[in-house]
């Protein structure tokens, strides 16, 4: 069995310009590093990437043990705030026709830090014990199966809204995985304002997809609304936000389930002005049942 090490770390920041999505990211302030505790001498064996290139990978079996050690070092003279760091040992199918879009199989997750602050290189130990790998890798002409390690190194999300030369608004939440009992905390900073805003909304918006190709058919609906604020503001002025999920009715994020349906959930920033004109960002959130503890 085939375990594929790959490292996944950016920053994503959106910008509304005339109602226009632009999406960027910001290049990331550390580099990630992963190695095996046994590298050196577990055989490793060919795989050819996307590109054409041949790479070396380790190779293991089903029931093994998976340790070794994490490796982030901040880009030199900066410093990486973090709101906790873990590893995932994921099992995952990818259908190359319907990119963007994986089926997981297996889904392992270990805490390696909490919250805080990096300023030089540390290491974090990991291990998974006894891995259940049910299939064997696979690539395709039309499907690829792997397993893949990832870090997660969770920074502040970061969402603006403009119209060029008349409003900036930034929207500063702290994360973007939450349990179904879990908090949303963020800000809003006004940064520049030059249209009458009359009222500010926060949303939470379930889109269920069923089916696919020709024949899919989306849902969406508002689960709740919450008012951030209601008359105009100023610039320079910061709104806290503190939204608690569990008086709503939200399901875990489902994403393409046996190829039939998916449920993905978004915060919708909504502004309104006085000539209720609406100025809006929507960004996608995972939600996840948060294991019970006896």
């Amino acid at each position: 069995m085939i375990l594929i090490a790959r490292l996944l770390h950016s920053i994503d920041c959106f910008l509304i310009k005339y109602l226009n999505y632009l999406i960027g990211a910001f290049k990331p302030a550390c580099n990630i590093s992963i190695t095996f505790s046994d590298g050196k001498t577990r055989k490793k064996v060919p795989m050819k990437k996307e590109n054409g290139q041949t790479v070396m990978i380790p190779l293991f079996q089903s029931q093994e043990n998976i340790a070794g050690k994490i490796s982030i070092e901040p880009v030199q003279g900066k410093k990486v705030e973090h709101n906790g760091i873990k590893i995932e040992l994921l099992g995952q199918i990818e259908i190359y026709f319907d990119r963007g879009n994986f089926y997981d199989f297996t889904s392992l997750v270990r805490e390696l830090d909490v919250p805080g602050e990096i300023y030089e290189r540390k290491t974090y130990p990991f291990e998974f014990s006894t891995v259940e790998m049910p299939y064997e890798t696979y690539n395709g002409v039309n499907v690829r199966l792997r397993f893949a390690i990832t870090v997660h190194l969770h920074q502040l999300t970061i969402m603006e809204v403009g119209i060029e030369d008349c409003l900036h608004i930034e929207f500063e939440y702290n994360n973007s995985k939450y349990h179904l009992k879990d908090v949303i905390i963020g800000k809003i900073y006004f940064l520049l304002i030059r249209i009458k805003i009359k009222n500010m909304d926060l949303e939470i918006r379930r889109r269920e997809s069923t089916g696919s190709g020709a024949n899919t058919h989306v849902e969406t609906e508002t689960l709740a609304k919450f008012e951030l604020m209601d008359g105009a503001p100023v610039r320079g002025e910061s709104i806290p936000i503190r939204l608690f999920l569990s008086p709503y009715e939200l399901t875990p994020t489902h994403r393409n389930i046996n190829n039939k349906f998916s449920v993905k959930y978004y915060l919708n920033l909504v502004l309104v002005d006085e000539e209720d004109r609406r100025y809006f960002k929507q960004q996608e959130i995972t939600i996840y049942r948060q294991a019970e503890t006896s």
